[in-house]
């Protein structure tokens, strides 16, 4: 909530008030006297009277009313300046992997999933005026969350994102039915840029569709891929949980297909990156962002309302005018 004037300018007289008082001051103390008495002294032990005490009434109410009509006159308002983008965003779908590979936890000694969903939540937080989605998939694809603005509602849907999505849809690495799923949710889009955020920590063996083939299809429809392959090189630990013998740590190769990530992204105009640690991911999110960096402007309407107590300042502003007039010409009258 704002206070504002819709007539400032009339403010400048308020300029004209210390001068009326600095001229009444002065007058009042260097008026020469034109009567003298021989024993002036004397009269001193006498109070002065509530007339004399009180002849700057005068003034007061004159300035008090001058004051209130200035500040009627400048239409004193309140309200608020709303901000509405006009631009147009980014289009985003996040498509993040869930298969059981995901598990492993090489990544500062947190899973590879925990992580993802950690630094996927902090890139959503960074965004401003783009719609975003999100596509999940492990031996199948589907949509968790459709393109939307409300990133509480999709921070949501990204909290229970989670391995155990494996126990409606089977296991295992279908990138190329990813890619189709979140290319047919930017599909309609007509945003300037549309992209696609693909983190996977394998390679494609399941689905019907192959990652290059829709890589293609994506880039027909003028969607970019950035492709990140998640996890440390080599072998990395897992937790495996055994129904007989419990829960155990085993080490699993290293199966992502850098190549066919590095083409889907070459195809689609993207970029491939490979991150084997949370800060590693989190620069990439970074460096993703600024390369899809969104020009936001912004409409300033502004919404104010006159304040009621101004249609009450003139009648009063007058009256107090017209009070000092008649104090000054009856009570407080002086003679030359």
């Amino acid at each position: 909530m704002t206070f504002s004037f819709a007539s400032p300018w009339w403010l400048l007289l308020l300029m004209v008030l210390p001068l009326q008082v600095w001229w009444h001051m002065r007058g009042t103390h260097f008026t020469n006297a034109v009567l003298r008495l021989p024993l002036a002294t004397s009269l001193r032990q006498f109070r002065p009277s509530t007339r004399v005490r009180l002849r700057h009434v005068v003034l007061v109410l004159q300035i008090l009313g001058e004051l209130t009509l200035i500040v009627a006159l400048a239409r004193p308002r309140s309200g608020k300046v709303e901000q509405r983008v006009i631009s147009e965003g980014v289009d985003i779908v996040l498509a993040l992997d869930v298969s059981g590979s995901m598990q492993a936890f090489d990544m500062g000694n947190r899973e590879r999933i925990d992580v993802a969903k950690e630094v996927t939540s902090q890139f959503i937080d960074s965004r401003a005026s783009d719609r975003l989605g999100m596509v999940v998939f492990a031996g199948q694809s589907y949509t968790q969350c459709p393109l939307t603005v409300d990133y509480g509602i999709l921070k949501n849907l990204l909290a229970q994102v989670s391995i155990r999505m494996n126990e409606t849809i089977p296991d295992g690495t279908a990138i190329g039915m990813a890619l189709a799923t979140a290319t047919n949710r930017l599909r309609k889009s007509t945003a300037p840029s549309k992209v696609i955020i693909l983190l996977t920590d394998g390679s494609n063996n399941a689905g019907i569709i192959d990652p290059l083939t829709a890589a293609e299809a994506a880039a027909r429809l003028g969607i970019r891929v950035y492709a990140i392959a998640v996890g440390v090189t080599g072998r990395a630990p897992i937790r495996v949980r055994d129904p007989l013998f419990g829960e155990r740590i085993e080490f699993m190769e290293d199966s992502i297909n850098e190549d066919v990530l590095r083409e889907i992204a070459a195809i689609t105009g993207g970029r491939f990156f490979r991150a084997t640690s949370q800060t590693a991911l989190q620069e990439i999110y970074r460096e993703i962002g600024m390369m899809e960096k969104t020009e936001v402007a912004t409409l300033q309407i502004p919404r104010f309302a006159e304040l009621t107590f101004v249609f009450h300042l003139i009648p009063l502003g007058l009256g107090l005018l017209i009070l000092g007039s008649f104090l000054r010409f009856t009570v407080f009258r002086t003679i030359p």
